[in-house]
């Protein structure tokens, strides 16, 4: 008995230093990027001056290293796709919870979670083939396909899987006596979830929107093969533009000296975006657990 006590107990020691190293190997990590990345990016930004970072030049060669134009980019790619894959998803997700056949739900769900796992160079690859074609001969006024609605059509069907699974399982905690409730009480099925229900789950839904905008701001693989990669001023979206993250992937392998701090400097700014999703996120689920207590 003593023996197995002794097992148990050692067992539980090392576990638990396992789980410690990993806590601290995580937060270690993140220290070490943070530090690189203020180390380098910051000095370089005041190098140059804020005006040069942050203006709509970039050209290496005149040591012009504005980002704004890139930062405009990711933005606009980031609300269109976020736009186009919410809509669809939220509604994919409401079919799901109470307008499928019950029997249909679970190989419906799994196979929009396998999208989840094709790689992004996949998904660039179809809009390269499939998508910037046809764009460029059916709906493109200037006959240019690479753009910012090329790149959004790909990130919103990449965003798919995050939406619908988060929406679907913040549906699915609301306790159905809200549904019951509200048909007892004559409203129809649609009411019921449209008003009721998906209120109930706005904070789960949020989130949603949250996780799927990291998403969407960081994805690099996918966004190069379809936006043209021209680092000008979006005016247009049908037109070759750049955004942050496709920046610093094409010129990581190639870049030195300044150039290359500068895109260090450019993922100081992605961090900031990063660190706003995240605060965002903590937000909402102490919003939600606070609307929990008071109901």
């Amino acid at each position: 008995m003593n023996k197995a006590y002794r097992f148990i107990k050692a067992r539980d020691n090392v576990m638990r230093g396992i789980f410690l190293f990993c806590a601290v190997f995580s937060v270690m990590a993140l220290g070490c990027i943070c530090v690189f990345l203020f180390a380098e990016g910051l000095p370089f930004i005041g190098k140059v001056g804020p005006a040069n970072f942050f203006g709509t030049t970039w050209h290496l060669d005149s040591a012009a290293y504005g980002i704004l134009s890139m930062i405009v980019a990711s933005l606009y790619v980031t609300a269109l796709s976020t736009a186009i894959g919410v809509t669809a998803g939220l509604f994919t997700a409401i079919s799901l919870y109470k307008f499928c056949p019950p029997k249909a739900v679970p190989p419906i769900r799994q196979m929009i979670n396998l999208l989840a796992g094709i790689p992004s160079v996949i998904f660039g690859l179809f809009g390269l083939i499939i998508i910037v074609p046809f764009l460029r001969d059916v709906i493109s006024p200037n006959g240019m396909g690479y753009g910012i609605l090329a790149a959004s059509l790909v990130l919103s069907v990449m965003i798919l899987p995050t939406i619908v699974s988060v929406s679907l399982d913040a549906l699915n905690a609301v306790p159905k006596n809200y549904f019951e409730g509200a048909i007892a009480l004559g409203a129809t099925k649609e009411q019921s979830v449209f008003k009721v229900m998906l209120p109930a789950a706005k904070s789960g839904v949020l989130a949603a929107v949250v996780l799927s905008i990291g998403r969407a701001i960081g994805e690099t693989m996918a966004v190069i093969m379809v936006i043209g990669n021209s680092p000008v001023m979006p005016t247009s979206l049908f037109q070759s533009v750049r955004t942050m993250t496709a920046n610093i992937a094409l010129g990581a392998t190639e870049l030195s000296g300044d150039a290359a701090t500068a895109l260090v400097a450019t993922g100081v700014v992605l961090f900031f975006f990063t660190l706003l999703l995240n605060l965002s996120i903590s937000l909402l689920r102490g919003g939600g657990g606070r609307e929990r207590k008071g109901a």
